[in-house]
């Protein structure tokens, strides 16, 4: 059913839930997953020395989160081959399932809401309007959101239910 899974991930270094479900879909049906990340090309536009050293920067941790998962996903016995390419996430998602025949996209998506989620946007969703194939979303907490939970006094237990008491210190 599924030949080759695109699995985009941020060049930034957090868990993504989701590679344990490409891993999963690839060992089921025997599929290469693609790993693919976008490197915004808005930096190398900008100008002044800054400019280059941030998108040097930007570029070479979406080359290391790159080999990560790859090696991730072979260590787990799975066929993975990476890629980064240059420009807007999107259209790189875009290019992407096209450039891989990919069968299936499987990405993250961070549970914003609200006002954060009309400011932040989402790949995600634009993937899922774009995209030709199916996409398989999985979830992921917003780890500030946590936090923010957290920096207002209340603690959170291991089940993730405020524990108010704390909040007086009582």
């Amino acid at each position: 059913m599924y030949h080759d899974i695109l699995l985009p991930v941020a060049p930034g270094g957090e868990v993504n839930q989701a590679i344990p479900h490409a891993a999963s879909l690839a060992e089921r049906y025997g599929a290469t997953v693609h790993v693919v990340s976008a490197v915004d090309t808005l930096a190398r536009t900008l100008r002044g020395p800054q400019a280059g050293a941030f998108a040097e920067r930007v570029e070479s941790a979406a080359r290391e989160r790159v080999g990560t998962v790859t090696a991730e996903l072979e260590a787990a016995g799975v066929v993975a081959v990476g890629t980064v390419r240059q420009g807007e996430p999107i259209d790189v998602i875009e290019d992407a399932i096209a450039d891989t025949d990919a069968d299936i996209v499987v990405m993250p998506s961070h549970t914003r809401t609200g006002l954060r989620r009309v400011f932040l946007g989402s790949v995600t969703e634009k993937v899922v309007r774009v995209s030709p194939v199916p996409v398989v979303i999985v979830p992921m907490a917003d780890d500030e959101a946590d936090e923010a939970d957290r920096d207002d006094g209340a603690a959170v237990s291991d089940e993730g239910e405020r524990d108010e008491s704390t909040v007086d210190g009582t």
